[in-house]
């Protein structure tokens, strides 16, 4: 992977992050920090599935990468959100 894609990836992540978060009705209870960890991890994870199936880079939006992406972007603010509110205990 070059620096640029890399770059890209990292951008990618912040956008599928941020889009995960907003499509989860409530409140999450986890930073923003990692929201966007999460979303360059699916973001990447979800490049690979996506090869996998055989997607062909072009240079139009791969939809079925980007469901990918976002499905499992989701998955993971959901998995944190669950495990980062038991971890913490609020103080009153």
């Amino acid at each position: 992977m070059t620096i640029t894609g890399i770059f890209s990836a990292i951008i990618i992540g912040l956008v599928i992050g941020a889009i995960a978060r907003l499509l989860i009705p409530g409140r999450q209870n986890i930073p923003i920090w990692l929201t966007i960890v999460i979303g360059i991890i699916a973001a990447l994870i979800g490049t690979a599935i996506a090869g996998a199936l055989g997607v062909v880079p072009s240079r139009g939006i791969h939809w079925l990468e980007l469901l990918l992406q976002i499905v499992l972007a989701i998955i993971g603010v959901l998995l944190a959100s669950s495990l980062y509110g038991k971890g913490r205990s609020k103080v009153t």
